[in-house]
């Protein structure tokens, strides 16, 4: 009897929270219920019906723009307003400025790209480490260590890493899903747990807004995040997953079918893939009698790299005020300092301020080395942007049907679905699961972080009091409850194959996008569901973190020991 009474108080609670919190999406989504799914669902399905990602984000907003006319402009009526609707969506993703930067991000670290390839830099790059990558194990080993070392962002991670890690993986009959892969599972992941990265000022401002709902208030929020990296599960078996795979050469899933084709008949992409990016953009080489250097591809990768770093930086103090910006000044250069200026700077500006500065450097070697003139430098500069333009139409198509299934209260309706009953030791795993779930069906961890958190730390509060715990054990409860949040958005979002930076690995790495995600959910899931049974369920039992971590990255090995085939690679 006190148990009932305890699950729905827990009930009641996370219901008023909800309400609370979503106060604009929750008509709709009592109005709508189960339909609130319909655009995700159609998008995801339609995906991997047709390969054709436009046509099916296209056709999974207008769903929703469909659903959210027809009781007021009538059944005919709403075939047009649900036309119109979309053409809203998209001009309102545009005119965000955060997602305007991203979209000048992207196109002009392309035009970077293409320049560092047509100097050689890119080649010679290739040249220097298939030298030391003598193996596909290697080779894969390399591949991520470069998405481990850009670190500070996800974008930037994909769209850098791929190209220069390309030629050499085709080299070594390493299938484009799996390079896709390793560098969808080093971009979120790893930009997540970092210590500085562009991810750090959004997360910490949900732990800090999320404690003042249970009237905690100037607490470290920065502390309470660096205390949260031990409980990011999925993103740490993740990290171990990859290494551990290529050193076993084990795969299993349609991975290894992928592989195994690659292997043994050369071909890195399966029978009619449509890359996500052009062949003309891919064949992009120097000149015979270009002189290769690898400082043509360190310079200018390296400038937009320390730019970025500068640029986070000063961008972030140019926001800060009153006592927090004393305290920077006074000692500018400290851990604080750069974990204040960087958590509030604006990423999507800063990169591509970073990106066009590092153009521009590569531009002026291009030409002092007469590699290129001017006219040829921009002409190679908007070629690489082009080969961009597809990411461009993807990722708007992408927040307009993160827009529309918001105005639905999809999210609002998967929150409430999974609200009846949370037992203590479950609901860290409850959380990654449902946060995993709305990621995926909106292809957003931003997102889904954003959603969960003004929920999860109260719930795991009052459900950790009610469980007897007091005083650091509850604040402990609170913090694996944080992981769960935030990995299980990264989960989803991995997922997801409406996600930017799903999107941004297959272009990458130039690899069919269907392809890629196909075969990266059965891995994904796989790690996921080590990551709540080895992980957030003992965990949320009390067991201590150094033996609930060491466990799980066992789990990663015997997975793999258990479930993955050896990849011939007698042929290479």
């Amino acid at each position: 009897m006190m148990f009932k009474k305890r699950v729905n108080l827990i009930t009641l609670m996370f219901l008023v929270i909800s309400v609370f919190s979503f106060a604009g999406g929750n008509e709709n989504a009592t109005k709508f219920g189960l339909l609130t799914l319909l655009p995700p669902i159609v998008a995801i399905v339609l995906a991997f019906m047709t390969k054709n990602v436009v046509l099916s984000l296209f056709i999974g907003i207008y769903s929703g723009t469909f659903l959210l006319n027809i009781q007021g402009k009538g059944f005919f009526f709403s075939f047009i307003h649900g036309f119109l609707d979309i053409i809203k969506n998209v001009l309102s993703s545009l005119s965000d400025s955060w997602n305007a930067g991203i979209v000048l991000q992207v196109l002009t670290i392309g035009g970077l790209v293409a320049l560092v390839s047509k100097m050689g830099g890119a080649k010679a790059i290739a040249e220097s480490l298939a030298r030391k990558a003598k193996s596909p194990v290697s080779a894969q080993i390399i591949t991520w260590l470069l998405g481990i070392f850009i670190f500070f962002d996800d974008y930037a991670n994909a769209l850098i890493v791929g190209p220069i890690m390309r030629p050499i993986t085709d080299k070594m009959k390493i299938s484009r899903e799996k390079l896709a892969f390793v560098i969808d599972a080093t971009a979120a992941p790893i930009a997540g747990i970092a210590i500085i990265s562009t991810w750090i000022g959004y997360e910490i401002s949900l732990i800090k807004d999320g404690f003042s709902l249970i009237g905690i208030e100037n607490i470290n929020a920065y502390a309470y995040f660096v205390q949260t990296i031990p409980y990011r599960f999925y993103n740490i078996l993740m990290l171990a997953f990859i290494p551990m795979s290529a050193i076993m050469m084990r795969e299993f899933g349609p991975m290894l079918k992928a592989e195994n084709r690659a292997r043994t008949t050369g071909k890195v992409l399966a029978h009619n893939a449509k890359p996500m990016i052009s062949a003309e953009s891919t064949a992009l080489e120097p000149d015979e009698s270009v002189k290769l250097n690898i400082w043509n591809a360190i310079i200018p990768i390296g400038t937009l790299i320390i730019s970025a770093f500068i640029g986070f930086y000063f961008n972030g103090l140019s926001t800060l005020e009153g006592d927090l910006l004393s305290q920077v000044q006074s000692n500018p250069l400290s851990m604080f300092a750069i974990r204040e200026t960087f958590g509030a700077s604006d990423a999507s500006i800063v990169l591509f301020e970073a990106a066009l500065f590092a153009s521009i450097v590569a531009i002026i070697m291009g030409i002092s080395q007469k590699i290129f003139n001017i006219n040829d430098a921009i002409d190679t500069w908007v070629h690489g942007m082009k080969s961009l333009v597809i990411t461009g139409v993807i990722l708007l198509l992408a927040w307009s049907l993160s827009s529309v299934i918001k105005e639905l209260g999809t999210s609002v309706y998967l929150v409430n679905l999974a609200s009846n009953s949370i037992p203590k030791f479950l609901l860290p795993a409850i959380i990654f699961i449902l946060g995993s779930g709305i990621a995926f069906a909106t292809g957003t961890s931003y997102g889904t972080m954003g959603i969960l958190m003004p929920l999860a730390i109260p719930l795991a509060n009052a459900i950790g009091q009610n469980a007897g715990l007091t005083g650091e054990a509850v604040i402990s409860y609170i913090i694996v409850t944080i992981g769960a949040v935030l990995t299980g958005a990264v989960f989803g979002d991995h997922c997801s194959p409406i996600s930017d930076t799903t999107i941004l690995s297959s272009m990458g790495s130039a690899c069919d996008h269907i392809d890629h995600t196909k075969t990266q959910l059965i891995y994904a899931l796989s790690v996921g569901a080590l990551a709540v049974v080895f992980g957030y369920i003992p965990a949320g039992m009390g067991l201590p973190i150094y033996l609930v971590l060491p466990i799980a990255i066992l789990s990663v090995y015997l997975l793999l020991l258990i479930f993955g085939k050896k990849i011939d690679i007698e042929n290479i």
